[in-house]
């Protein structure tokens, strides 16, 4: 059975374009259309697609507005339409705190290097968070708190499966394995700035060391998204500079389009922030970051992959690996894309799939804070 999606533009013109892309796939079909926000959660309620594709600027209701009432009233995933400028950023952000899903950028010129990559990306994108539409749930009355989004992925390459790594019971309690750590570093995509979020404010202020964050996101975004969780949490967040001197109890911040990599030695160590590179898939890439940490930190990295499409991060997990750090992986029940997570963990690199709500609480007992 096709993949229902509800389209919600102003635009008659873009209706008809994001219509055309996705009804060109097979797994995928337009139920309807609508015109406004208002009319969007009429239709959400009374029609029950599996998908809404959502405008955030639109007469008579937002879009950011309307995604609040659908995910009150009847969560249904929903992939927003953004532009990549600061407001566009900052109304995104909105946008996903009130429950959407994931972004992609209304300039498909700015999705992927061709149309085709751009339709493609357009359709797996609705594919894969039709996939969330089970295991959705109406949120608390207050909403969850500031995300962000994703940029660009591939598909996960399927590897021998290992033994399955150790998943804690939601009652069980946590022991520290002992080791000693200088560096946090934790890589995510699709999902990651809601679980980011989720991680990070439940951090103290005298979290012992630096930790890097890398999310799949456009350039115009990271610095706001930097801001907003520097205004939400008791550690420091910054969206790193070339330069900067890494500092325990701060978190770095990517940048959008560019490649954080590490210079120096453990005690001293300062940021590298480089140009992206052409044939990069992924600015920033999770890979890049891990592959730099395991080469300066060797075996006292603590990282993380969370939720997101693809497989970044599975080939630096496996440098981190090689150096004797250690490689949690969120697990897939509370992943919005279970692809980078479970990529790492089919290689057998992760020793530990933990539900995003347990994570903080992990860390804090790994590193001796709990």
């Amino acid at each position: 059975m096709a993949i229902k999606v509800l389209v919600v533009d102003d635009s008659s013109f873009f209706r008809r374009r994001v219509s055309e892309i996705i009804n060109a796939e097979p797994r995928l079909e337009v139920m309807d259309v609508a015109t406004n926000g208002k009319e969007a959660v009429d239709k959400a309620l009374r029609l029950k697609p599996d998908v809404i594709t959502m405008d955030i600027e639109m007469p008579v209701m937002d879009g950011i507005t309307a995604v609040r009432e659908i995910m009150a009233k009847g969560p249904i995933p929903i992939l927003m339409f953004s532009s990549l400028t600061h407001d566009g950023a900052k109304a995104t952000l909105d946008a996903l705190d009130a429950g959407a899903l994931d972004f992609l950028p209304k300039k498909f010129e700015d999705i992927a290097r061709n149309r085709d990559d751009a339709v493609s990306l357009l359709q797996q994108r609705v594919i894969e968070i039709s996939s969330r539409r089970s295991s959705m749930r109406r949120p608390a009355s207050k909403p969850a708190a500031p995300s962000a989004i994703s940029a660009p992925a591939s598909s996960a390459q399927r590897t021998t499966k290992p033994a399955a790594p150790t998943k804690p019971s939601s009652a069980g309690r946590f022991k520290s394995t002992g080791k000693r750590y200088q560096l946090t570093a934790i890589g995510t995509s699709t999902g990651g700035p809601v679980a980011l979020q989720k991680i990070l404010t439940q951090l103290p202020a005298n979290y012992p060391h630096p930790i890097l964050l890398i999310q799949h996101m456009p350039a115009t975004f990271t610095a706001a998204f930097a801001s907003r969780l520097n205004s939400l949490c008791k550690i420091k967040v910054k969206e790193a500079e070339d330069g900067d001197s890494l500092k325990p109890g701060v978190a770095y911040l990517a940048p959008g389009g560019k490649q954080m990599m590490i210079d120096g030695r453990p005690g001293s160590a300062k940021l590298r922030v480089i140009d992206g590179g052409e044939k990069m898939n992924y600015k920033p890439c999770v890979d890049v970051t891990f592959g730099s940490a395991a080469k300066i930190y060797s075996d006292q990295v603590l990282s993380m992959v969370l939720t997101g499409m693809g497989a970044d991060g599975r080939e630096g997990a496996r440098m981190l690996k090689s150096a004797g750090a250690t490689i949690w992986a969120q697990d897939e029940d509370s992943c919005v894309v279970y692809g980078m997570p479970q990529a790492v963990a089919k290689a057998g690199l992760s020793t530990e799939d933990l539900p995003l709500d347990r994570i903080a609480e992990r860390m804090l007992v790994e590193v001796g804070l709990s």
